[in-house]
């Protein structure tokens, strides 16, 4: 089994739709620490897992000095980020998302 970690930087804000009173439902911003996990049995035709660019250009590309709220169709907890990263990559299996130092949220697929 092959394996690559590619971590990004991200700077962009949000606003969070709660069911509780919270400074968060305000718009702010993080600079969000992001990493991708990805893996493979086999490397590709060009003999990767898949191209660092590619990761960075799929995630770093479409989030950084973004709203989350008006790029991504859903509540943009780090929780729902880190599904929607995974998402979008190839052969990738787990997501890490820093909001801030000490607040990590992660995916992983079954």
């Amino acid at each position: 089994m092959y394996y690559i970690k590619k971590t990004m930087e991200i700077s962009a804000s949000h606003s969070l739709t709660l069911s509780y009173p919270s400074k968060c439902s305000s718009l702010h911003g993080h600079n969000w620490t992001i990493t991708v996990f990805c893996k493979s049995k086999e490397l590709n035709k060009d003999g990767m897992v898949v191209d660092f660019s590619e990761v960075k250009r799929r995630v770093h590309g479409y989030l950084d000095h973004g709203n989350l709220n008006e790029l991504l169709p859903f509540n943009p907890t780090a929780e729902n980020i880190a599904k929607w990263v995974c998402d979008q990559v190839e052969n990738c299996y787990r997501v890490e998302v820093q909001e801030s130092f000490g607040n990590l949220a992660v995916y992983e697929r079954d």
